[in-house]
């Protein structure tokens, strides 16, 4: 029988690190909280007629964002510990338990940072995911790293706080760690694949409508970003 995993509450009592540790305790910290808490009426969290959510405006709307994503990927890697594939070895399993770990943590800084900017708690929809299989999983794995670096790297440049952007800095070199480790173990020396890293050494970014229509394929709770408004 296939278990069930609530991907908010599940992993609350594994042992991790705060949010405020994770960050450092640094003063980038202090300026993402201060800064969510003082939004305005106009960086409100807008709840969609469908039961989905809007990220909303300004920079608590690329918090949001990256809020959404992390929620997604948290609630993917307790699933993957809770129902592991056939034939998972104990590296394997130790390396995406550690993954597990930091996707919790940047989930629950995300939230803890936004407080009642927040979006609400979404729903997963992983029935197209066989997770018995190895390559459905790392695959599934792969898809969900590689479109978190792309989302980080494609909404930096709207970031206008100085606090979120060295935040989003940290997470991001964490997340791209993640995507290396995830195409070495589907194929080793992949470390950098070619469909994610341009002939310029960078790595590929995309908007955040590209990446919310790729995300939104797994998720029952669908994201939208049509009340986000950038004004440089």
């Amino acid at each position: 029988m296939k278990t069930e995993i609530n991907p908010i509450t599940d992993g609350a009592n594994m042992a991790r690190r705060s949010f405020l540790r994770y960050a450092g305790a640094s003063a980038a910290a202090v300026a993402v909280m201060g800064a969510a808490a003082s939004c305005s009426k106009n960086d409100r969290v807008i709840v969609t007629p469908g039961g989905g959510a809007d990220i909303g405006s300004g920079d608590p709307g690329i918090l949001n964002y990256a809020y959404a994503l992390e929620q997604l990927e948290a609630a993917f890697y307790l699933q993957v510990i809770a129902t592991p594939y056939s034939g998972i070895s104990a590296i394997e399993t130790s390396y995406l338990t550690d993954i597990r770990d930091h996707e919790v943590v940047h989930r629950d800084f995300f939230k803890a940072a936004l407080g009642s900017k927040a979006i609400a708690a979404l729903t997963p929809d992983f029935s197209k995911i066989d997770f018995s299989s190895r390559d459905k999983v790392l695959g599934a794995a792969k898809a969900f790293e590689d479109l978190g670096v792309q989302a980080y790297d494609g909404a930096g440049y709207l970031i206008k706080d100085a606090g979120y952007l060295t935040i989003a800095g940290k997470i991001v070199s964490v997340e791209a760690r993640h995507a290396a480790l995830i195409s070495n173990l589907i194929s080793p020396g992949t470390f950098v694949p070619a469909d994610q890293v341009n002939s310029d050494g960078l790595n590929k970014s995309a908007s955040i409508a590209e990446v919310l229509a790729q995300a939104n394929t797994y998720l029952k709770t669908k994201v939208s970003a049509v009340n986000y408004n950038y004004k440089p």
